[in-house]
């Protein structure tokens, strides 16, 4: 368990990191532009979900229940739409609020506005963090499998180069807000911090109850397809309509099937 953790740990630091670095565009985009980058930077982190979410999360589950002598679609169908509820229920209770919006979601609270937006990405973060970690366990449980170590690592590549943008796509809206640069960069910089929390939960999890890895890689993959279909999808085709926010899903998406498939 413990080179499961480490690895997680090492995975979701990395998007964690590549969380912080995008944060940082809040210093040199200018403010002329914050909203056409957003649906870019929205739109590419949709596809790449999508992507990672059949490729590094959904099929290994699959393959997982296979090799567990289980009937696949099971846990693979189960833990899917354990995990649109799980965020359905998060986003039901968690107060935050999304850019372009006045509504607050969630239950009643006093909470400033730049709160809540940074509440509502930080939600958004759980999911990728459970993917990586739960990928990093996997592989760890079958050194034999190099595929699904290479699997891992393209996942983390790709989660890490879409929080880039999606820093980004944090940062902006806060400074939007009235929030300062320096103060906007470290909100988007935390909001990343969950992934390297939930991605070692989730390791805990799988190393006392092994059976559990399927039903936990495909939960990880409804709660990222909840949160595309949910927030980023729509946010990225907000105002004017553009091709902006479509192509740029498709560039995430294609991405990632690449990596997926020339690393995993």
């Amino acid at each position: 368990m413990l080179q499961g953790i480490l690895w997680a740990l090492a995975g979701t630091g990395f998007t964690f990191l590549m969380t912080t670095i995008g944060s940082a565009m809040v210093f040199v985009i200018r403010k002329s532009a914050k909203i056409d980058f957003q649906k870019i930077f929205l739109g590419f982190a949709a596809g790449v979900m999508i992507a990672a979410s059949i490729w590094s999360l959904l099929i290994p589950a699959i393959n997982e229940a296979e090799a567990q002598g289980k009937i696949a679609w099971i846990p693979a169908a189960g833990g899917f739409i354990l995990g649109i509820v799980f965020l359905l229920v998060m986003d039901n209770l968690l107060p935050h609020f999304h850019a372009g919006s006045r509504e607050v979601e969630g239950i009643d609270t006093n909470w400033k506005r730049t709160t809540l937006l940074f509440m509502a990405v930080t939600l958004h973060n759980i999911p990728e963090g459970m993917a990586v970690g739960i990928s990093f366990a996997l592989a760890s449980q079958n050194q034999d499998n190099p595929a699904l170590l290479s699997g891992a690592i393209a996942l983390a590549l790709g989660i890490g180069i879409q929080n880039l943008p999606e820093g980004a796509a944090i940062a902006l809206p806060l400074s939007q807000e009235g929030m300062s640069k320096k103060k906007a960069f470290l909100y988007g910089s935390l909001s990343g911090i969950v992934e390297p929390i939930f991605g070692v939960l989730v390791v805990l999890v799988v190393g006392k109850a092994s059976p559990l890895m399927p039903w936990l890689l495909s939960l990880a993959a409804g709660a990222m397809m909840y949160v595309v279909v949910e927030e980023l999808i729509p946010e990225a085709n907000l105002g004017e309509h553009s091709h902006i926010g479509t192509v740029s899903v498709m560039a995430g998406f294609v991405i990632m099937m690449i990596l997926d498939v020339a690393l995993g």
